[in-house]
Parts: C-alpha cells; structure tokens; sequence
C-alpha cells in the first residue's frame, strides 16, 4: 500500500535519545507506517541533510486564549512544536463563573473574544472549533477554581467551598483534562493550604495524571517551597512536574531546589520539573497586588482610584516586589509608551508616588484589559541555564503564549515565544556542547510526553501519530531578541501535526491540523 506521505533521506532523531539513523519516515492515516527504505509515497518531502524528528511539545505554555485568537501558531510551528500543554500556573480558561474575574487568570486575554464558555467541556470544544494549528492538552487550573468558587479572596477555603472545588475539579478531569496546576505565588491562590492541595491531589493521582506546580516563595524561600510540593505528592501520590524551577532567589537557593527533586526522585517519587529559557521572569502588572484589589473591573476601579486602599496597599509584598522595585522593568505596551522597558521604581519616582500607587495608576489606564501591562524580573544568569537544562530530569517550555507576526496577535509581544525551542537547541548544543542532539531532542519530544503519559506521541517509530518536525542542524535557531521578540525562528523545513503538512519548505500551507487532545483514563 503507498504511504499517503514519505520524509525521503533524512537523519531520524526518533526521540529516545537513542543515536541517529539514516531512514525514509512513511506516513499513513495520520500515523508513521514506517521507518526505512520506503519505495514510493503518495507525496515526498526532501529531508537531505535535515534531522527528522518528533514534533516538539511544548510541557509549560500559556496559549489557553491565544489560540482562540489567533489559531494558526505560527510562532510555535516555526520551531517545530507540534503540541502545547495549556492551563498551567494556575491560569486557564476553566471553569469560568464570574467573566470579569477569570479574565485577571488569563494570559493574553484580550476583548477580542467573550468568555462565553463556562466548563472545561465548553473550552474544549471551542478550541477544537478553531482549528488550531497545534494540538493542545489543558490542565484544570487552581487559580479558575478558586476564583469560581471563593472570588477574589485572599483566605483558605471553606469546608463547603472546598467540595464545591473538588466536584468543578472531578468534572474536568471527566472531561480529558490531564491533571491540575497551581500557582501558589499568585494572589488568588496564596492563600491555599498545602492540605488543601493534598485533597485536590488525591483526586487528579486516582486516574495517574500530572500535578503541575508554579510553587510559592520563588525569591527567598524557595527550597521550602519546593519540600512542600514533593510533600505534596509523597502524600497524595500524583505524579508531580515542579514549572520554572529554578527561583529567584539566586544560584544557592537554586541548586537546593534541584537537590531536593534530585533526591525526591532517587527515593522513587515520579518527579520532574521543566524551565524557560529566558534570564528572566515575566507576569503581569497586576500581580503587584492582592487579591482583594482583583475585584470585578467596575469595583476594581474604585479600589485602585481609593486614597484608603492605596494606603493599605502600601505594605503589601507580592512575588512581583519581593526583589525590590527597581529590577521590575515594564514591557513595551501602548498603554503607557513613556515607560516601556522603565523599571517600577524610576517610573514611580518620576510620577512622585509609591510604586504601589504608581501602579494603580498604570493599571487604571489599561482599563479593563489589565493584561496589556507585563513586566519582566532579571534574575538568571546563563551558568544557572546551562547547569538546569544539561540535568536529565529537565524539559524546556516556553512559559509563553503562541503569536503570529500577521492578524490579530501582530502587535503583541510574550518573550520567548517566537525563540524558547530554538533558542534551547542552539543554546545546548551548538553554542555549549552539553547535550547531543538526539538528547536536545528527547528533551523537546519524548521527555514531556512521558512526563503526560503519552505513549504513541514524542517518538518517531511505526504507530505513533505522525507529529513530526524536519529541520537544519546547523541552522535552527532563534532570531528572536529582547528588543525584536517577534521574529520567526531558522531552520525548520517540514512540520506534520497528525500527518497533515502544515509546513513545507519553509511556509506556512494553510492546513491546521491540531486537535484537543483529551484524557481518556
């Protein structure tokens, strides 16, 4: 039978870490028929002199609504990712009760699409209507649940309240998502105990899906944090996946946090962690403040404009401030142009205010579109990159959104998110030498889908689904910078999301190919 598509003269990466062979890759019915020498395909694609290698998945991305926005992923397909595991830190688009609250848990949110959706079912199907140029698997966010249940609060859950979160948690696990994340750092989840995500745990561990943590206390403290979430898993028995783990707190705190995991994994925990691939953090502005401030826009206007509440304000300490104000740099935005790539502390000098009033005031001008306003928190050096990607339990993510450099997401900017994969090939293999490339690509393909429990993507072999990337060696790369985050990666020749060429030579066909990828234990 002819092969619907064949990947002629390639170098086969298959994703295993195993060494690379020279092979044809034949695609049938969605799925790789076979690896060889394969006579004929209905149609071919040249691989000569490019590595063929799994669709790269990207464990921590952030395109719950970018996605809906903009479906085509040009940012991501340009590097050859071929999935995005949404819903982490907390931040999602499920289960939505109040509208105006879930937004502020959204990144890249925008009014260019209503929240009309309220379950997990619903946000599914909604992205599946989209026809994403990626496919794509959610994780119930905890920072959904509380504001569905809780609102904008800063206390621990209510006995009530708690089976109340559980039952929205039960209903989307029923539902395909693939576990639960956290993001503890954030105000509408600080004030949730560990014991509180034991019980949760325990729910998501029963069908043997993930526990994805953005873990409390990233700047001082950090090492306590992550004892927490291993005790978390120790006592629940979920598999965890600790986001982003390196805190900032320095290169100390650092190393704790990986020996902690280290030994959490020798002691037989099933545990990894994953890390962007920037020398900085990046949130929104609005995570300066505390839940009780991230009312519903009308109440939350009034809060921000109230001399009483900006005092109170004064004293507040969030995972934005805890480093000082002056290494919170404002992104580029066209809400406040005059202070882009200016650091909290100099703005608020110049205004004469507290940089918690300062604040305010820049929030109030992004209206009810708080997400414009991102800013970003220098603390990585490339030692600490080159030390936490070259440890065997660590898978890059992008911790970003997908973009486009046309439509409707052309003027918005997430740094990484046009360079994480590439970036980390070139970083880790041509530029520093610390990993093989079948080793940089196990990394971006098998790694994150055995953290997921996917066994037939991630992997080039007969009967896996045929999510493959073809690309240059000695070019993949980012051309993405800080000052032009927005410019598509090098090298990639050919994607296949499920058997579809979505890009050959080099362009976009127009095919989207993706689907929501659903849970079925």
């Amino acid at each position: 039978m002819t092969p619907d598509l064949v990947i002629r003269n390639g170098t086969v990466l298959d994703g295993t870490g195993d060494a690379p062979f020279s092979a044809d890759v034949a695609v049938s019915e969605g799925r790789i028929a076979a690896c060889g020498s394969i006579p004929r395909g209905a149609r071919e694609l040249d691989a000569t002199d490019c590595y063929v290698a799994p669709g790269f998945i990207d464990i921590h991305s952030h395109s719950d609504f970018t996605l809906l926005v903009d479906p085509r992923a040009v940012s991501a397909l340009y590097q050859g990712v071929t999935l995005e595991v949404v819903g982490n830190c907390g931040h999602g688009c499920f289960p939505i009760i109040d509208a105006t609250l879930a937004a502020d848990a959204i990144y890249g949110y925008s009014l260019a699409i209503p929240l009309t959706w309220r379950t997990a079912p619903e946000y599914f199907e909604r992205i599946a209507a989209a026809r994403p140029g990626v496919n794509v698997i959610s994780l119930v966010p905890n920072g959904q649940l509380r504001l569905a249940v809780l609102g904008a609060t800063d206390r621990q859950a209510r006995p009530e309240e708690m089976r109340r979160m559980l039952e929205l948690l039960e209903g989307s696990l029923e539902a395909g998502a693939w576990g639960l994340s956290t993001g503890l750092e954030y105000a509408q989840e600080c004030a949730s105990t560990e014991a509180d995500i034991v019980r949760m745990c325990r729910v998501v561990a029963k069908s043997g899906r993930l526990y994805a943590t953005h873990t409390r206390q990233r700047d001082e403290g950090a090492p306590a944090a992550v004892a927490e979430a291993i005790r978390t898993a120790q006592q629940s028995g979920v598999r965890l996946q600790v986001s982003h783990l390196l805190p900032r707190g320095g290169a100390d705190e650092g190393d704790q946090c990986i020996e902690l995991i280290e030994k959490a994994h020798d002691d037989g925990l099933d545990v990894g962690f994953d890390m962007h691939t920037r020398t900085f953090a990046m949130t929104h502005l609005h995570a300066a403040l505390p839940a009780w401030a991230l009312a519903p826009a009308e109440d939350r206007i009034k809060t921000l404009r109230d001399p009483v509440a900006r005092e109170r304000l004064r004293s507040h300490r969030s995972m934005v401030s805890a480093g000082g104000w002056s290494r919170v740099v404002l992104l580029g935005n066209g809400v406040w142009p005059q202070y882009s790539h200016v650091d909290i502390a100099t703005i608020a000098q110049e205004r004469g205010q507290h940089p918690l009033h300062a604040i305010c005031d820049l929030l109030l001008g992004a209206g009810e579109e708080l997400n414009q306003l991102m800013v970003k928190i220098p603390c990585y050096t490339e030692a600490q990159q080159q030390h936490v990607f070259a440890h065997p339990l660590c898978a890059p993510g992008s911790d970003a959104t997908t973009l486009a450099p046309t439509g409707p997401l052309s003027e918005s900017t997430f740094l990484g998110a046009y360079s994480w994969a590439a970036w980390f090939y070139s970083f880790m293999v041509r530029k520093h030498g610390l990993l093989s490339p079948a080793e940089a690509v196990r990394r971006l393909s098998g790694l994150p889908a055995s953290r997921l429990g996917l066994d037939d993507r991630g992997v080039i072999r007969p009967g896996a689904r045929a999510d493959v990337v073809v690309f240059r060696p000695e070019s993949y790369g980012e051309r993405a910078t800080a000052l032009e985050p927005n410019r598509l990666a090098d090298g990639v020749e050919h994607v296949l999301v499920n058997g579809i060429a979505t890009l050959v030579d080099g362009e976009l066909t127009g095919d989207r190919a993706g689907v929501v990828i659903r849970h079925t234990g």
